[in-house]
């Protein structure tokens, strides 16, 4: 990797992005936010996305690479590939079953994707149902897939790890239907598999990733990793791989030659890497589930 000699447009581009992040008072209203995922992710960032929408657009022209190398629910590559603001999103994720929904819809062939819908639409939501689902062993990347959106929509909070139950009471009392819109998962889905050819989606690690495309200079990297850093216990809570060295991926953030937008907690462990490596810091406002105010930190690199 060779080092970073910043272009001036790139300054300029994140200077006018700044201005505009600069003073945000009130969060995102995610009910405006096009729902493009069929995952319900803790720490999901649909209120990021008019912040990810300026970031791209403060360039002078369109992106010709958008990587995502921690995607999960992939909410950020999912709305530059249906806006179209990158010319091509590269979307990574090293989990096996969150990487078999995104290899069903996008390499999958248009059975299995009918297939899937089908099974979604189809399924009656009861508990010995779920259950059934959810200890069954999946011969085939679809079914993997299946299984895999009924145990994010099932378990309490969209929680992916080992160990997490499933919804009790959920809205309005419904229980295990409160999460369950078959519907629209199906038209999510549909919208998604229309969408194949501006995506590319590989299992991968995050690091690996990112040094593939450590010198396209074009590159404009989405890093959003489960939250550790600081003694945050989120992360290994929530997520299935979650063992992240944090110092070690701004290290690596640093020497790209492309652009980067990172989010994290606010804490003063992350507030000191981001400044020993020069990154800029914008505080963001978002609300979390007990629908409270509280900001999360965009960590940005011309």
């Amino acid at each position: 990797m060779s080092a970073s000699f910043v272009d001036p447009e790139k300054i300029e581009a994140l200077t006018s992005l700044l201005k505009q992040l600069h003073g945000k008072a009130k969060p995102t209203n995610v009910a405006q936010v096009r729902h493009l995922s069929p995952f319900r992710y803790p720490g999901g960032k649909t209120w990021l996305v008019p912040e990810v929408r300026q970031w791209l657009m403060a360039s002078k022209q369109r992106p010709s690479v958008f990587v995502e190398p921690f995607a999960g629910g992939a909410i950020a590559g999912l709305s530059v590939a249906a806006e179209y603001l990158a010319e091509r999103v590269f979307l990574f994720e090293l989990d096996d079953d969150v990487a078999a929904v995104w290899e069903t819809i996008f390499y999958g062939t248009d059975v299995d994707v009918a297939d899937l819908s089908k099974k979604i639409t189809r399924f009656d939501v009861t508990s010995e149902n779920v259950r059934a689902v959810l200890n069954g062993k999946p011969r085939s990347t679809k079914n993997q897939a299946f299984r895999t959106i009924i145990k994010n929509r099932m378990q309490r909070g969209g929680i992916m790890a080992a160990g997490a139950g499933l919804v009790k009471d959920g809205e309005a009392g419904r229980g295990l239907k409160s999460r369950w819109y078959p519907e629209t998962l199906a038209t999510r889905i549909k919208v998604l598999r229309s969408l194949k050819n501006r995506i590319v989606f590989e299992r991968g690690d995050a690091f690996e990733v990112v040094c593939c495309f450590a010198d396209n200079p074009d590159a404009f990297f989405f890093i959003d990793p489960p939250y550790t850093a600081g003694g945050k216990q989120a992360g290994s809570r929530l997520y299935t791989h979650n063992e992240i060295d944090h110092e070690r991926l701004f290290a690596l953030m640093t020497k790209v030659r492309g652009t980067v937008m990172m989010t994290y907690d606010d804490t003063p462990e992350v507030r000191e890497m981001a400044e020993r490596h020069s990154f800029r810091i914008e505080r963001v406002p978002m609300k979390n589930t007990h629908h409270a105010i509280i900001h999360e930190l965009l960590i940005l690199k011309p």
